[in-house]
Protein backbone atom coordinates (compact mmCIF):
# COMPACT_ATOMS: atom_id res chain seq x y z
CA UNK A 1 0.00 0.00 0.00
CA UNK A 2 1.10 3.87 -0.90
CA UNK A 3 1.59 5.45 2.21
CA UNK A 4 1.27 9.85 2.04
CA UNK A 5 -1.29 10.72 -0.53
CA UNK A 6 -0.53 13.92 -2.45
CA UNK A 7 -2.68 15.48 -4.93
CA UNK A 8 -1.17 15.55 -8.63
CA UNK A 9 -1.30 18.38 -10.39
CA UNK A 10 -3.99 17.24 -12.33
CA UNK A 11 -7.75 17.94 -10.72
CA UNK A 12 -9.33 15.43 -9.53
CA UNK A 13 -6.69 12.88 -9.27
CA UNK A 14 -4.28 11.81 -6.42
CA UNK A 15 -1.15 9.49 -6.79
CA UNK A 16 0.27 6.69 -5.07
CA UNK A 17 3.56 7.06 -7.15
CA UNK A 18 3.54 7.48 -10.46
CA UNK A 19 0.02 6.00 -10.82
CA UNK A 20 -3.33 7.72 -9.56
CA UNK A 21 -5.49 6.40 -7.08
CA UNK A 22 -8.94 5.86 -9.25
CA UNK A 23 -10.98 3.14 -7.72
CA UNK A 24 -11.21 0.55 -10.20
CA UNK A 25 -7.80 1.66 -11.78
CA UNK A 26 -5.70 -1.08 -13.76
CA UNK A 27 -2.48 0.06 -14.46
CA UNK A 28 -1.53 -2.13 -16.90
CA UNK A 29 -3.76 -0.92 -19.27
CA UNK A 30 -4.07 3.03 -17.82
CA UNK A 31 -7.78 2.70 -17.36
CA UNK A 32 -9.96 3.61 -14.50
CA UNK A 33 -13.28 0.66 -13.86
CA UNK A 34 -15.79 2.21 -13.68
CA UNK A 35 -18.69 1.06 -11.12
CA UNK A 36 -21.17 -0.49 -12.14
CA UNK A 37 -24.62 1.08 -11.47
CA UNK A 38 -28.24 0.34 -11.97
CA UNK A 39 -29.58 -0.23 -15.37
CA UNK A 40 -25.84 -1.16 -16.71
CA UNK A 41 -24.64 3.05 -15.49
CA UNK A 42 -21.14 3.03 -14.28
CA UNK A 43 -19.46 5.70 -12.18
CA UNK A 44 -16.36 5.91 -10.12
CA UNK A 45 -14.98 8.55 -7.73
CA UNK A 46 -11.37 9.49 -7.07
CA UNK A 47 -9.99 9.38 -4.41
CA UNK A 48 -11.94 6.76 -2.70
CA UNK A 49 -10.80 8.29 0.34
CA UNK A 50 -8.20 10.64 1.83
CA UNK A 51 -7.11 11.96 5.05
CA UNK A 52 -6.52 15.80 5.30
CA UNK A 53 -5.41 17.83 8.24
CA UNK A 54 -8.44 20.28 9.54
CA UNK A 55 -9.47 23.38 7.64
CA UNK A 56 -7.84 21.66 4.20
CA UNK A 57 -8.95 21.24 0.84
CA UNK A 58 -9.22 17.81 -1.41
CA UNK A 59 -10.41 17.76 -4.73
CA UNK A 60 -12.58 14.85 -5.79
CA UNK A 61 -12.88 13.77 -9.84
CA UNK A 62 -16.32 11.98 -10.98
CA UNK A 63 -16.45 10.35 -14.02
CA UNK A 64 -19.53 8.48 -15.53
CA UNK A 65 -20.46 6.56 -18.63
CA UNK A 66 -23.17 9.92 -19.22
CA UNK A 67 -22.46 12.68 -19.22
CA UNK A 68 -24.98 14.07 -16.44
CA UNK A 69 -22.87 13.40 -12.80
CA UNK A 70 -22.77 15.99 -9.90
CA UNK A 71 -21.07 15.54 -6.09
CA UNK A 72 -23.62 15.85 -3.89
CA UNK A 73 -21.82 17.57 -0.53
CA UNK A 74 -23.43 19.77 2.31
CA UNK A 75 -20.32 22.32 2.62
CA UNK A 76 -19.76 24.42 -0.42
CA UNK A 77 -17.94 23.01 -3.32
CA UNK A 78 -16.29 24.78 -6.64
CA UNK A 79 -16.40 22.99 -9.87
CA UNK A 80 -12.43 23.39 -11.19
CA UNK A 81 -12.75 20.73 -14.20
CA UNK A 82 -14.79 18.66 -16.57
CA UNK A 83 -14.72 16.60 -19.35
CA UNK A 84 -17.30 14.99 -21.33
CA UNK A 85 -17.72 12.25 -18.34
CA UNK A 86 -15.79 13.59 -15.69
CA UNK A 87 -16.08 16.91 -13.47
CA UNK A 88 -13.21 17.57 -11.12
CA UNK A 89 -14.66 19.71 -7.69
CA UNK A 90 -12.60 21.24 -5.08
CA UNK A 91 -13.38 20.84 -1.33
CA UNK A 92 -12.09 23.96 0.73
CA UNK A 93 -12.08 24.46 4.68
CA UNK A 94 -12.99 21.11 5.70
CA UNK A 95 -13.08 20.83 9.41
CA UNK A 96 -15.06 17.64 10.07
CA UNK A 97 -14.87 13.93 8.08
CA UNK A 98 -17.16 13.88 5.50
CA UNK A 99 -18.54 10.83 2.92
CA UNK A 100 -19.60 13.49 -0.55
CA UNK A 101 -20.98 11.23 -3.45
CA UNK A 102 -20.81 11.20 -6.57
CA UNK A 103 -24.15 10.51 -8.83
CA UNK A 104 -24.59 10.05 -12.41
CA UNK A 105 -27.87 10.17 -13.65
CA UNK A 106 -27.85 6.93 -16.68
CA UNK A 107 -30.92 7.59 -17.30
CA UNK A 108 -30.86 6.22 -13.26
CA UNK A 109 -29.37 7.54 -10.60
CA UNK A 110 -26.05 5.92 -9.92
CA UNK A 111 -24.09 7.24 -7.11
CA UNK A 112 -20.70 6.34 -5.21
CA UNK A 113 -18.81 8.15 -2.12
CA UNK A 114 -15.41 9.00 -1.22
CA UNK A 115 -14.54 9.08 2.50
CA UNK A 116 -12.37 12.33 3.69
CA UNK A 117 -10.98 12.19 7.30
CA UNK A 118 -9.90 14.95 8.81
CA UNK A 119 -7.07 15.03 11.49
CA UNK A 120 -5.93 17.58 13.25
CA UNK A 121 -3.92 17.69 16.76
CA UNK A 122 -5.21 18.69 20.41
CA UNK A 123 -6.06 21.92 21.11
CA UNK A 124 -4.91 21.26 24.64
CA UNK A 125 -2.84 18.81 26.67
CA UNK A 126 -2.70 19.31 30.24
CA UNK A 127 -1.60 17.87 33.34
CA UNK A 128 -3.86 19.15 36.30
CA UNK A 129 -1.76 20.67 39.11
CA UNK A 130 0.11 18.47 41.66
CA UNK A 131 -0.48 19.00 45.25
CA UNK A 132 1.98 21.42 46.86
CA UNK A 133 3.44 19.03 49.05
CA UNK A 134 3.14 14.99 48.36
CA UNK A 135 3.56 12.43 51.60
CA UNK A 136 5.92 9.60 51.07
CA UNK A 137 4.38 6.51 50.88
CA UNK A 138 0.96 7.74 50.27
CA UNK A 139 -1.15 7.49 46.67
CA UNK A 140 -1.02 10.22 44.37
CA UNK A 141 -3.33 10.42 41.70
CA UNK A 142 -2.44 11.75 38.16
CA UNK A 143 -5.03 13.43 35.35
CA UNK A 144 -4.58 14.85 32.41
CA UNK A 145 -7.46 16.60 30.46
CA UNK A 146 -7.04 16.42 26.19
CA UNK A 147 -9.40 18.13 24.46
CA UNK A 148 -9.77 18.15 20.46
CA UNK A 149 -7.51 15.89 18.32
CA UNK A 150 -8.95 13.67 15.32
CA UNK A 151 -8.97 11.07 14.58
CA UNK A 152 -9.35 9.93 18.40
CA UNK A 153 -8.91 5.86 17.31
CA UNK A 154 -5.45 7.19 16.42
CA UNK A 155 -5.59 9.31 19.91
CA UNK A 156 -2.95 7.81 22.77
CA UNK A 157 -2.41 9.23 25.93
CA UNK A 158 0.56 9.15 27.85
CA UNK A 159 1.70 9.78 31.81
CA UNK A 160 5.26 10.75 32.21
CA UNK A 161 7.67 10.58 35.09
CA UNK A 162 10.53 13.03 33.48
CA UNK A 163 10.94 9.94 30.76
CA UNK A 164 9.64 7.29 32.18
CA UNK A 165 6.65 6.10 30.85
CA UNK A 166 3.88 5.06 33.53
CA UNK A 167 0.43 4.59 31.92
CA UNK A 168 -0.43 4.79 27.98
CA UNK A 169 -4.49 4.90 27.75
CA UNK A 170 -6.68 5.42 24.28
CA UNK A 171 -7.89 9.15 24.42
CA UNK A 172 -11.95 8.46 24.99
CA UNK A 173 -14.95 11.26 25.52
CA UNK A 174 -14.19 14.79 24.71
CA UNK A 175 -12.81 16.56 26.60
CA UNK A 176 -10.65 13.06 27.20
CA UNK A 177 -9.69 12.50 31.13
CA UNK A 178 -7.10 10.16 31.66
CA UNK A 179 -5.55 8.89 35.58
CA UNK A 180 -2.80 7.13 37.17
CA UNK A 181 -2.37 6.47 40.30
CA UNK A 182 1.26 5.70 41.73
CA UNK A 183 3.17 5.59 44.73
CA UNK A 184 4.79 8.92 45.95
CA UNK A 185 8.52 8.05 46.65
CA UNK A 186 11.33 10.00 48.29
CA UNK A 187 13.18 9.93 44.77
CA UNK A 188 10.00 11.76 43.32
CA UNK A 189 10.90 14.80 45.11
CA UNK A 190 11.88 17.42 42.74
CA UNK A 191 11.05 15.21 39.63
CA UNK A 192 8.68 16.51 36.98
CA UNK A 193 5.28 14.47 35.56
CA UNK A 194 4.06 15.63 32.37
CA UNK A 195 1.67 13.96 30.01
CA UNK A 196 1.72 13.65 26.28
CA UNK A 197 -0.70 12.96 23.64
CA UNK A 198 0.05 11.16 20.69
CA UNK A 199 -1.50 10.78 17.17
CA UNK A 200 -0.41 8.41 15.66
CA UNK A 201 -1.04 8.51 11.45
CA UNK A 202 1.82 6.34 10.13
CA UNK A 203 -0.91 3.81 9.05
CA UNK A 204 -2.41 6.76 7.10
CA UNK A 205 0.95 7.27 5.53
CA UNK A 206 1.83 10.66 7.63
CA UNK A 207 3.75 10.44 10.73
CA UNK A 208 3.56 10.13 14.50
CA UNK A 209 2.51 13.43 15.92
CA UNK A 210 3.30 14.66 19.55
CA UNK A 211 1.80 17.40 21.69
CA UNK A 212 2.77 17.26 25.64
CA UNK A 213 1.81 19.34 28.39
CA UNK A 214 4.09 21.43 30.37
CA UNK A 215 5.87 19.65 33.51
CA UNK A 216 4.80 19.82 36.98
CA UNK A 217 7.22 19.80 39.56
CA UNK A 218 6.11 17.19 42.67
CA UNK A 219 7.98 18.07 45.95
CA UNK A 220 7.61 15.14 48.74
CA UNK A 221 7.70 14.61 52.12
CA UNK A 222 8.09 12.47 54.74
CA UNK A 223 7.19 14.58 58.83
CA UNK A 224 7.10 12.17 61.60
CA UNK A 225 4.83 12.31 64.38
CA UNK A 226 6.86 11.62 67.02
CA UNK A 227 10.62 12.31 68.20
CA UNK A 228 10.67 16.12 68.64
CA UNK A 229 12.08 17.10 71.49
CA UNK A 230 12.73 20.63 73.34
CA UNK A 231 15.30 20.90 75.76
CA UNK A 232 15.43 24.11 78.03
CA UNK A 233 15.71 24.95 81.74
CA UNK A 234 12.83 24.43 83.81
CA UNK A 235 13.53 27.57 85.63
CA UNK A 236 15.49 30.91 84.29
CA UNK A 237 16.17 34.09 86.29
CA UNK A 238 15.23 37.22 84.84
CA UNK A 239 17.82 39.19 83.12
CA UNK A 240 19.78 35.72 82.59
CA UNK A 241 20.64 34.49 78.92
CA UNK A 242 20.01 30.69 78.58
CA UNK A 243 20.26 28.55 74.72
CA UNK A 244 17.23 26.39 73.87
CA UNK A 245 17.42 23.11 72.00
CA UNK A 246 15.31 22.02 69.66
CA UNK A 247 15.56 18.96 67.95
CA UNK A 248 13.83 16.07 65.10
CA UNK A 249 14.78 13.41 63.39
CA UNK A 250 13.22 11.33 60.51
CA UNK A 251 12.68 14.01 58.70
CA UNK A 252 12.48 14.49 54.38
CA UNK A 253 13.81 16.78 53.00
CA UNK A 254 14.82 18.02 56.47
CA UNK A 255 16.58 21.27 54.64
CA UNK A 256 13.38 22.53 53.44
CA UNK A 257 11.60 22.47 57.40
CA UNK A 258 10.50 25.44 59.13
CA UNK A 259 11.46 25.83 62.65
CA UNK A 260 9.48 28.27 64.78
CA UNK A 261 11.32 28.79 68.58
CA UNK A 262 8.86 31.45 70.51
CA UNK A 263 8.80 32.00 74.23
CA UNK A 264 4.68 32.90 74.60
CA UNK A 265 4.69 36.25 71.83
CA UNK A 266 8.12 36.45 71.69
CA UNK A 267 10.09 34.75 69.34
CA UNK A 268 13.44 33.27 69.25
CA UNK A 269 16.31 33.94 67.23
CA UNK A 270 17.19 30.67 66.20
CA UNK A 271 20.33 29.14 63.93
CA UNK A 272 18.96 25.31 62.49
CA UNK A 273 22.07 23.03 61.96
CA UNK A 274 20.97 20.35 59.34
CA UNK A 275 22.61 16.93 59.14
CA UNK A 276 21.00 14.32 56.56
CA UNK A 277 17.24 13.70 57.76
CA UNK A 278 17.61 15.76 61.22
CA UNK A 279 17.69 19.36 62.00
CA UNK A 280 18.97 20.96 65.56
CA UNK A 281 18.03 24.25 66.07
CA UNK A 282 19.27 26.44 69.04
CA UNK A 283 18.45 29.85 70.32
CA UNK A 284 19.12 32.14 72.65
CA UNK A 285 16.13 32.73 75.23
CA UNK A 286 16.19 35.53 77.84
CA UNK A 287 14.05 36.22 81.04
CA UNK A 288 12.29 39.54 80.77
CA UNK A 289 12.32 41.81 84.09
CA UNK A 290 8.22 42.31 84.55
CA UNK A 291 7.31 39.24 82.95
CA UNK A 292 8.06 36.42 85.77
CA UNK A 293 5.86 33.50 86.47
CA UNK A 294 5.10 30.10 84.32
CA UNK A 295 5.22 30.81 80.42
CA UNK A 296 5.13 28.80 77.57
CA UNK A 297 8.05 27.56 75.40
CA UNK A 298 7.23 26.45 71.74
CA UNK A 299 8.77 24.82 68.95
CA UNK A 300 6.99 24.17 65.49
CA UNK A 301 8.23 22.46 63.05
CA UNK A 302 6.35 22.67 59.22
CA UNK A 303 6.64 20.86 56.30
CA UNK A 304 4.85 19.90 53.26
CA UNK A 305 1.88 21.96 54.52
CA UNK A 306 1.84 20.23 58.14
CA UNK A 307 3.56 21.33 61.61
CA UNK A 308 4.64 18.84 64.16
CA UNK A 309 4.70 20.99 67.72
CA UNK A 310 5.87 20.74 71.54
CA UNK A 311 5.70 22.42 74.33
CA UNK A 312 7.66 23.43 77.63
CA UNK A 313 6.88 25.22 80.42
CA UNK A 314 9.45 27.41 81.51
CA UNK A 315 9.59 29.89 84.70
CA UNK A 316 10.98 33.68 84.67
CA UNK A 317 11.65 34.50 88.40
CA UNK A 318 13.94 37.18 90.38
CA UNK A 319 16.35 36.58 92.64
CA UNK A 320 18.20 39.56 94.01
CA UNK A 321 21.78 38.85 95.98
CA UNK A 322 21.63 38.66 99.38
CA UNK A 323 22.83 41.99 101.19
CA UNK A 324 26.19 40.62 103.57
CA UNK A 325 27.32 43.42 105.63
CA UNK A 326 30.72 44.04 107.83
CA UNK A 327 29.93 46.50 110.66
CA UNK A 328 33.81 47.50 109.44
CA UNK A 329 35.34 45.98 106.99
CA UNK A 330 38.84 47.04 108.38
CA UNK A 331 39.27 47.09 112.34
CA UNK A 332 42.25 46.80 114.51
CA UNK A 333 43.15 43.36 116.41
CA UNK A 334 40.62 43.15 119.38
CA UNK A 335 37.52 45.34 117.84
CA UNK A 336 33.99 43.92 117.87
CA UNK A 337 32.64 42.87 114.50
CA UNK A 338 29.47 42.30 113.51
CA UNK A 339 28.06 40.60 110.58
CA UNK A 340 25.26 40.45 108.96
CA UNK A 341 23.33 38.73 105.93
CA UNK A 342 19.71 39.46 105.09
CA UNK A 343 17.56 38.16 101.74
CA UNK A 344 14.60 39.69 99.88
CA UNK A 345 11.80 37.45 100.94
CA UNK A 346 10.36 34.50 99.84
CA UNK A 347 14.12 33.64 100.04
CA UNK A 348 15.95 32.47 103.70
CA UNK A 349 19.72 32.79 104.28
CA UNK A 350 22.91 30.66 105.48
CA UNK A 351 25.32 32.08 107.09
CA UNK A 352 28.97 30.87 107.48
CA UNK A 353 30.35 30.46 111.04
CA UNK A 354 27.10 31.06 112.79
CA UNK A 355 25.24 28.70 114.82
CA UNK A 356 23.40 26.20 113.00
CA UNK A 357 19.89 27.80 113.32
CA UNK A 358 16.20 27.48 111.42
CA UNK A 359 16.99 29.12 107.82
CA UNK A 360 15.01 32.62 108.09
CA UNK A 361 15.01 35.91 105.43
CA UNK A 362 18.05 37.43 108.46
CA UNK A 363 21.25 35.87 110.11
CA UNK A 364 24.13 37.72 111.84
CA UNK A 365 27.14 37.11 114.59
CA UNK A 366 29.57 38.75 116.53
CA UNK A 367 33.15 38.64 117.16
CA UNK A 368 36.37 39.99 118.48
CA UNK A 369 38.78 40.99 115.96
CA UNK A 370 42.01 38.34 116.22
CA UNK A 371 44.52 38.17 113.84
CA UNK A 372 43.29 34.97 113.04
CA UNK A 373 40.57 36.71 111.41
CA UNK A 374 42.40 39.09 108.75
CA UNK A 375 41.75 38.40 105.37
CA UNK A 376 38.69 35.88 106.76
CA UNK A 377 36.00 35.68 104.06
CA UNK A 378 32.03 35.78 105.53
CA UNK A 379 29.99 33.95 103.04
CA UNK A 380 25.72 34.45 102.80
CA UNK A 381 24.22 31.86 101.06
CA UNK A 382 20.53 32.62 99.92
CA UNK A 383 17.94 30.02 98.40
CA UNK A 384 14.80 30.32 96.95
CA UNK A 385 12.77 27.26 95.68
CA UNK A 386 11.40 28.10 91.85
CA UNK A 387 8.67 25.60 90.62
CA UNK A 388 9.57 22.73 92.70
CA UNK A 389 13.52 23.49 92.27
CA UNK A 390 15.88 25.10 94.96
CA UNK A 391 18.27 28.18 93.04
CA UNK A 392 20.86 29.78 95.51
CA UNK A 393 23.03 33.13 95.34
CA UNK A 394 25.67 33.66 97.20
CA UNK A 395 27.74 36.76 98.54
CA UNK A 396 31.15 36.99 100.23
CA UNK A 397 32.79 39.38 102.29
CA UNK A 398 36.94 40.22 103.51
CA UNK A 399 37.77 41.27 107.05
CA UNK A 400 40.87 43.09 106.97
CA UNK A 401 42.27 43.20 110.63
CA UNK A 402 45.39 45.19 111.33
CA UNK A 403 47.79 44.01 113.66
CA UNK A 404 51.19 44.20 115.26
CA UNK A 405 54.64 42.48 114.04
CA UNK A 406 54.83 38.67 114.87
CA UNK A 407 58.59 36.67 114.43
CA UNK A 408 58.29 33.57 115.67
CA UNK A 409 60.79 30.67 116.17
CA UNK A 410 58.75 28.49 113.47
CA UNK A 411 58.90 31.23 111.04
CA UNK A 412 62.26 32.22 112.36
CA UNK A 413 64.39 29.60 113.89
CA UNK A 414 67.13 31.82 114.90
CA UNK A 415 69.99 29.36 114.53
CA UNK A 416 72.36 28.49 111.21
CA UNK A 417 75.30 26.51 110.95
CA UNK A 418 76.56 26.21 107.29
CA UNK A 419 79.56 24.91 105.95
CA UNK A 420 81.99 27.88 104.35
CA UNK A 421 81.58 28.03 100.64
CA UNK A 422 77.87 26.53 100.17
CA UNK A 423 75.25 28.40 99.04
CA UNK A 424 72.50 29.11 101.87
CA UNK A 425 69.48 31.05 102.30
CA UNK A 426 68.74 32.62 105.70
CA UNK A 427 65.04 32.44 105.96
CA UNK A 428 62.72 34.82 108.38
CA UNK A 429 59.40 35.58 108.19
CA UNK A 430 58.04 38.35 110.01
CA UNK A 431 53.80 38.51 110.06
CA UNK A 432 51.53 41.40 110.61
CA UNK A 433 49.02 43.77 108.64
CA UNK A 434 50.65 46.31 107.65
CA UNK A 435 53.19 43.99 106.53
CA UNK A 436 56.11 44.53 108.81
CA UNK A 437 59.69 45.54 108.14
CA UNK A 438 62.21 43.38 108.97
CA UNK A 439 65.72 43.66 108.93
CA UNK A 440 69.04 41.85 110.76
CA UNK A 441 72.29 43.05 112.22
CA UNK A 442 75.26 42.84 114.01
CA UNK A 443 76.20 45.12 116.90
CA UNK A 444 79.19 46.27 113.76
CA UNK A 445 76.38 46.88 111.62
CA UNK A 446 76.75 43.95 109.08
CA UNK A 447 73.12 43.29 107.58
CA UNK A 448 72.30 39.43 107.08
CA UNK A 449 70.62 38.87 103.57
CA UNK A 450 67.49 37.84 104.24
CA UNK A 451 65.28 35.28 101.96
CA UNK A 452 67.78 35.77 99.32
CA UNK A 453 70.39 33.30 98.26
CA UNK A 454 74.18 34.33 99.54
CA UNK A 455 77.61 31.96 99.26
CA UNK A 456 78.63 31.15 102.97
CA UNK A 457 82.21 32.90 104.39
CA UNK A 458 83.29 32.97 107.41
CA UNK A 459 83.06 36.27 108.31
CA UNK A 460 79.27 36.10 108.26
CA UNK A 461 79.39 34.37 111.53
CA UNK A 462 78.06 35.96 114.79
CA UNK A 463 75.05 37.10 116.57
CA UNK A 464 72.24 39.00 114.60
CA UNK A 465 69.43 41.26 116.29
CA UNK A 466 66.43 40.74 114.12
CA UNK A 467 63.43 43.41 114.15
CA UNK A 468 60.17 43.75 112.73
CA UNK A 469 58.52 46.97 112.38
CA UNK A 470 55.29 48.58 111.35
CA UNK A 471 53.13 51.35 112.57
CA UNK A 472 51.46 48.61 114.90
CA UNK A 473 54.70 48.25 116.72
CA UNK A 474 58.14 46.67 116.64
CA UNK A 475 59.32 43.44 118.05
CA UNK A 476 63.07 41.85 117.85
CA UNK A 477 64.97 38.37 117.69
CA UNK A 478 68.10 37.17 118.37
CA UNK A 479 69.51 34.68 115.58
CA UNK A 480 73.12 33.21 115.21
CA UNK A 481 74.80 32.10 112.37
CA UNK A 482 77.69 29.48 112.68
CA UNK A 483 80.66 28.94 109.67
CA UNK A 484 82.11 25.84 109.90
CA UNK A 485 85.90 25.91 108.43
CA UNK A 486 89.13 24.05 109.12
CA UNK A 487 92.67 25.65 108.73
CA UNK A 488 95.24 24.29 106.62
CA UNK A 489 93.71 20.74 106.24
CA UNK A 490 94.29 20.71 103.29
CA UNK A 491 98.04 20.98 103.44
CA UNK A 492 98.38 18.60 106.04
CA UNK A 493 96.54 15.57 103.76
CA UNK A 494 98.47 16.23 101.47
CA UNK A 495 101.70 15.59 103.46
CA UNK A 496 100.52 12.84 105.07
CA UNK A 497 99.96 11.35 101.73
CA UNK A 498 103.20 12.33 100.31
CA UNK A 499 104.77 10.02 103.15
CA UNK A 500 102.91 7.22 103.22
CA UNK A 501 103.44 6.82 99.59
CA UNK A 502 107.03 6.96 99.77
CA UNK A 503 107.48 5.16 102.70
CA UNK A 504 105.81 2.26 100.71
CA UNK A 505 107.46 3.11 97.75
CA UNK A 506 111.21 2.62 99.65
CA UNK A 507 109.87 -0.51 101.18
CA UNK A 508 108.84 -2.31 98.59
CA UNK A 509 112.23 -1.77 96.79
CA UNK A 510 114.37 -2.28 99.62
CA UNK A 511 112.21 -6.07 99.94
CA UNK A 512 112.72 -6.71 96.30
CA UNK A 513 116.36 -5.92 96.14
CA UNK A 514 117.02 -8.29 98.97
CA UNK A 515 115.50 -10.81 97.46
CA UNK A 516 117.46 -10.72 94.01
CA UNK A 517 120.66 -10.91 96.00
CA UNK A 518 119.62 -14.49 97.84
CA UNK A 519 118.27 -15.96 94.65
CA UNK A 520 121.76 -15.09 92.96
CA UNK A 521 123.57 -16.71 96.19
CA UNK A 522 122.03 -19.59 95.47
CA UNK A 523 122.71 -19.97 92.10
CA UNK A 524 126.64 -19.50 92.78
CA UNK A 525 126.48 -21.95 95.75
CA UNK A 526 124.62 -24.43 93.67
CA UNK A 527 127.46 -23.96 90.64
CA UNK A 528 130.39 -24.29 92.99
CA UNK A 529 129.28 -27.49 94.18
CA UNK A 530 128.54 -29.56 90.46
CA UNK A 531 131.98 -28.10 89.54
CA UNK A 532 133.52 -30.03 92.88
CA UNK A 533 131.87 -33.30 92.38
CA UNK A 534 133.33 -33.53 88.58
CA UNK A 535 136.95 -32.92 90.15
CA UNK A 536 136.53 -35.69 92.40
CA UNK A 537 135.25 -37.77 89.09
CA UNK A 538 138.19 -37.21 87.68
CA UNK A 539 140.76 -38.01 90.40
CA UNK A 540 139.28 -41.43 90.85
CA UNK A 541 141.78 -44.59 90.00
CA UNK A 542 140.17 -46.49 87.04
Amino acid sequence: MCGLLRLLEEPGFLSCGEFPLVRGWDPSTQQSILDPGFAGAQISVTPPEAIIPRGGSVTVNCSASCAELGLEIELSKKEVAQGVNWKTFELSDVREDISPICYANCPNQTESSVSITVYGFPDLVELEPLPSWQPVGQNLTLRCQVAGGAPRDNLTVVLLRGEEELSRQPAVGEPALVNHTVEARREDHGANFSCRAELDLRSRGLGLFQNSSAPRQLRTYVLPDTNLSLSAPRVVEAGTQVLVECVLGGLFPASEAQVHLALEDHRLNATITYNGDSLVARAPMQGLAGEEGTQQLVCVVALGGRDLRTREKVTIYSFPAPNLTLSQPEVSEGTLVSVECEAHSPAVVTLHGASASRPSERDQIHLNASAEDNKRIFSCLATLKVAGQMVHKNQTRELRVLYGPRLDKRDCSGNWTWPEGSKQTANCQAWGNPTPKLTCSRKDGALLPIGTQMLVKREIAGTYLCRAESSHGKVTREVVVNVIYHQNNVVIIILVAAVIILGTVGTAAYIYNRRRKIQIYELQKKAQEAAALKLNALASPP
